[in-house]
């Protein structure tokens, strides 16, 4: 297959194939999606989707497993691919990303840690770090990177998405300003292109010296006294008080490029047990009293450090931009979990909130579980995402577009028993290109239960 040489709006799927060194998948997607000047890179893992874990990572620990990492390995594997695909769509990877996924396979933290509220993974990045170096340099765009507990092939552990903007410009960098510490894993704080502005995912942590409270640079808040006076500030706090410390350090970054907490059109909020959805939801409604931005709210997340119990990353439109915004809401889908409407239209791109099957009142959705006297009835993975298809279509049809141009999926299951019946239908959608999509397993339950499946999405909405 040749590559792509036009570069326009419409929506088109790549498929740079061997001759980019890049394997074919197996499941029901494109590799990449561009559309509207965006390019959608679906979550790559270290398989040549024919024996399992890629050759050359079987045979490196096979040979002796002292003499490298296997993350490292496995990282180089899946960087090498993304930076190839990138390259066989005509965007530059080091100039186009402007931002970055990274999901961390660990067995940690385990149930019992999730459920007194220590989520570190225990992941050593700098195994990953090395890897990431070779391909994107020491520093790389607006990043998140969380722990997860499956990925769709058995001992791979790291799976990696991104998105890049073709539209011919230079990304801004935006490091730490005065009084948010500099995180670890060598990523800016945002990442500003054009009208849009991507904010690293933060946490409740002071990278300055890993301490769970503000940092001593420039003047604090009445918060960041509290927890500089008390370094037991945060162990068995609530969730709202660490969510409204990370927002108060996302405020400062994002007016450092250029924008603000109120041009926010999509919130990426991660947090560790589900019961911790209320406190998170009242924090939130403070800091976004009135039309807040679409929210995907992702439980049992393991995170980079010690007692953080929620992490958030954001998209804003910049002050000043030219790119408008307006929330989606019909009749004919559920009301957002919480404080979220059903969608944020900004510019060429519709973003969702979670997307589960529940009904208005937040409860799972009828016919969404077996019966448990007919239990070998239904199919509650094939049901759920049926459900959730028929909302995001009417959502979609709301926001001037339609299924068939969402970009990016990315799909977190409870457990992988309800993988195959729920890609089948997903699939069932898509009669021509599949959008670029990554599948995770979470290590636990959803906000929602009885729900088996969450779905975070991006469409395109084409100009009229």
């Amino acid at each position: 297959m040749a590559p792509p040489t036009a570069k326009g709006e419409a929506y088109e799927a790549i498929w740079p194939g061997l001759e980019a060194g890049v394997p074919k998948p197996l499941m029901p997607y494109s590799p990449a999606i561009r559309a509207g000047g965006w390019l959608f890179v679906a979550g790559t893992i270290a398989s040549d989707f024919k024996t399992g874990l890629a050759p050359e990572v079987k045979a490196a620990v096979a040979a002796n497993p002292y003499l490298a990492e296997e993350l490292e390995l496995q990282g180089r594997y899946v960087l090498r691919n993304l930076f190839n695909t990138m390259k066989w769509s005509g965007v530059d990877p080091q100039r186009d990303m402007v931002r970055i996924w990274q999901w961390m396979v660990s067995d940690r933290p385990t149930p019992e840690d999730f459920a007194r509220g220590d989520h570190w993974t225990g992941v050593e990045m700098e195994n990953y770090l090395r890897a990431r170096r070779e391909f994107f340099g020491d520093r790389v765009v607006a990043s998140s990177a969380l722990g997860v507990r499956e990925l769709l092939c058995r001992g791979t552990q790291v799976e990696v998405d991104m998105i890049c903007i073709d539209d011919g410009g230079q990304n801004v960098e935006v490091g730490a300003p005065p009084g948010v510490p500099a995180a670890g894993g060598e990523h800016v704080a945002a990442t500003r292109r054009g009208d849009w502005v991507f904010l690293s995912a933060e946490s409740p942590i002071d990278w300055s010296d890993g301490a769970l409270r503000p940092s001593h640079l420039g003047e604090p808040s009445q918060l960041a006294r509290q927890a500089w006076t008390n370094p037991y500030f945060w162990w068995g706090a609530p969730v709202e008080k660490q969510l409204d410390y990370v927002l108060e350090k996302l405020s400062k970054v994002a007016d450092a490029a250029g924008s603000s907490l109120g041009n926010a059109v999509k919130a990426e909020v991660y947090i560790g047990h589900p019961r911790d959805f209320a406190a998170m939801d009242r924090a939130w409604r403070r800091w976004f009293p009135k039309d807040p931005p679409a929210r995907v709210v992702i439980p049992y997340m393991g995170m980079g450090a010690r007692g953080s119990r929620v992490e958030v990353a954001l998209t804003l439109l910049a002050n000043g931009a030219k790119t408008t915004r307006r929330t989606i809401e019909t009749a004919d889908a559920p009301r957002g979990l919480g404080h979220e409407p059903q969608a944020i239209h900004a510019g060429k791109f519709l973003f969702f909130s979670t997307q589960m099957a529940f009904d208005s009142s937040g409860a799972l959705a009828p016919g969404s579980v077996r019966n448990p006297e007919f239990p070998w009835y239904n199919s509650p993975g094939q049901a759920q995402m049926r459900y959730m298809m028929k909302n995001i279509a009417a959502i979609c049809a709301a926001a001037g577009t339609s299924v068939e141009n969402i970009t990016r999926r990315v799909c977190f299951h409870s457990d992988f028993q309800w993988f195959a019946e729920s890609i089948a239908e997903w699939a069932s959608w898509f009669p021509n290109d599949k959008p670029a999509s990554t599948t995770i397993r979470l290590g636990g339950p959803f906000v929602v239960p009885g729900a088996n499946t969450l779905l975070d999405l991006i469409a395109y909405v084409p100009p009229k």
